[in-house]
């Protein structure tokens, strides 16, 4: 499909689904469980606790927001894992709602991956690398260094597809390596205050409270990017096997992580300390390591937030550049350079990002795009069910299991969540169903019918 396919040295583009060009299958079950880990990894473990103690007082609770938020995000990555079997191609919701509901459904959630979906999570996360390094190495301004990270993530992975696994495989295996030393070195310590990870009584009244309820929103955000390799599935090998794999693995990996990192928070650091504090990684980190333990945490998160950047500018663009070549209008973006990168998908989506670091409002933009996002993963999980009721003879090479439980309890959890946001954010929240319109209308104005070469 795309414009500049060479019929001279490949076969004809109507004998090959789209993308046509470069390596199309070239990478593997690591990296795609590499870039699950990264995407889902941020600042978020390491802040959360501390406005969860005041409310919450029982190490068990604690530890279940954990394993439950883990249990919805596992539950959500079954549900892509089976869609992204049944439908092997690049572009996450854009390509699944298209297929599913209707071409004009996937258009409204591309727009919103094409345009901030992507960029301000990466603009988000570059500002708190900015941030961390200049205070773990004392050096350098923190905008500078924002913009820095970015652009030279963004040239890695507009080299090769190689260059760009090595990077990413790299990057996580160390932000792994470090949080497991952290993990480790935590064990050996001695409990600071009594503390009980088992159940004990009015713990059952402390999870199905208002207080564990409200945490386990930003316990989900903690989790979101557990569907991150359903974006690129039209480059990993054997899709039908490694995404279903990847998005399970990624994620059961976090849920370990998560709750041990929390487990170790709460045996080594007095929560009188932590409580109410957003830095709970920084303050655990003098308790485990020691007076400049605290710096380094900030290089551990440091580490977290390249492979996050690297996964996102990796992930991003893939959505673009399949809205391109669903649509000659923006087919320009659906091209692919000599090493089969969507590279001017990639660089407009750096052009988003810089702009948003220039104005400084992208932790507005965040907000406004949450609810979105969420309603878009919430009707790709419930296509689950549907396209098992439209479509029951459509080869199904992963099945979620005991369906239809999974994509029943994401749904109840994600509507729920979604509830509390608009009513905390009802401006930003219907900004971004206004968002969503909008694509309704240019799709409609452009008059194509897109998704029907996917």
């Amino acid at each position: 499909m795309n414009a500049v396919a060479d019929p001279t040295v490949n076969a004809s583009p109507r004998e090959n689904p789209p993308p046509p060009q470069g390596p199309r299958r070239s990478i593997g079950f690591f990296t795609a469980c590499a870039i699950v880990i990264a995407n889902i990894i941020g600042t978020g473990v390491f802040t959360s606790l501390g406005f969860q103690l005041p409310e919450i007082h029982s190490g068990f609770a604690l530890l279940m927001l954990w394993i439950v938020g883990g249990i919805a995000a596992l539950c959500g990555a079954l549900s892509y894992g089976e869609l992204s079997a049944a439908l092997p191609r690049s572009g996450g919701e854009y390509h699944f709602l298209s297929k599913i509901y209707h071409p004009a459904v996937g258009f409204m959630a591309g727009i919103v991956s094409a345009t901030v979906g992507f960029a301000a999570p990466v603009a988000l996360a570059a500002m708190a690398f900015g941030k961390y390094f200049n205070g773990v190495f004392g050096f350098g301004s923190p905008v500078v260094l924002s913009f820095a990270i970015v652009w030279v993530i963004a040239f890695i992975h507009l080299g090769n597809l190689r260059l760009g696994s090595t990077f990413q495989n790299i990057s996580t295996l160390v932000k792994l390596l470090l949080i497991g030393g952290l993990i480790g070195t935590g064990l050996f310590l001695d409990p600071k205050q009594p503390v009980s990870f088992l159940p004990a009584a009015g713990d059952t009244t402390s999870i199905f409270g208002a207080p564990f309820a409200v945490a386990l929103v930003y316990v989900m955000y903690s989790y979101s990017g557990w569907n991150a390799t359903a974006y690129i599935s039209g480059e990993i090998k054997q899709p039908q096997k490694n995404v279903p794999r990847s998005l399970l693995c990624g994620t059961l990996v976090v849920i370990v992580i998560y709750s041990a990192l929390n487990a170790i928070f709460l045996a080594t650091t007095p929560i009188r300390e932590l409580s109410g504090q957003l830095e709970v990684g920084l303050i655990a980190g003098k308790h485990i390591f020691g007076e400049n333990g605290g710096r380094g945490v900030g290089a551990i998160i440091c580490f977290g937030l390249v492979s996050a950047i690297s996964s996102m500018t990796w992930i991003g663009p893939r959505v673009t550049m399949s809205m391109g070549e669903d649509n000659p209008l923006i087919r320009f973006l659906g091209r692919k350079n000599r090493n089969g990168i969507p590279a001017n998908a990639l660089l407009l989506q750096l052009l988003f990002v810089n702009l948003l670091l220039l104005t400084r409002s992208f932790e507005l933009v965040v907000v406004y795009i949450q609810f979105t996002l969420l309603l878009c993963s919430l009707l790709t999980v419930l296509g689950v069910i549907v396209l098992r009721q439209t479509r029951p003879q459509l080869p199904r090479p992963s099945k979620v299991w005991a369906y239809p439980l999974p994509p029943l309890l994401f749904s109840a959890i994600t509507i729920w969540m979604m509830i509390y946001i608009f009513r905390s954010h009802p401006k930003e929240s219907l900004a971004g169903l206004a968002t969503m319109l909008a694509g309704l209308v240019l799709y409609v104005l452009t008059g194509k019918r897109l998704g029907k070469s996917a």
